[in-house]
């Protein structure tokens, strides 16, 4: 049951990680010397996939955007989580 706690933790800790650190490097991007932060790549579905049943139309779109930031702070997690 432990090692199922653990998982749960470090996943919250990534996706903290991320999301942080997405949210810094677009905060950083208008500041000059810090705008490699705000570098990065998007992938994903360009365009949407939509089913239309007539009733019910379901949608569906994923589009991942990783920049240095984001790495720097899941490398930052990973480091946290080692030392919780």
């Amino acid at each position: 049951m432990g090692r199922g706690k653990n998982f749960w933790i470090l996943l919250l800790f990534l996706l903290t990680g991320i999301v942080l650190g997405g949210f810094i490097g677009n905060a950083a991007s208008g500041i000059a010397w810090l705008s490699w932060l705000n570098f990065g790549e998007s992938f994903g579905l360009t365009q949407p996939v939509v089913l239309n049943f007539g009733v019910l139309v379901i949608t569906f779109g994923l589009s991942i955007r990783i920049t240095m930031a984001s790495i720097i702070g899941v490398l930052l997690a990973i480091f946290a989580y080692r030392f919780l």
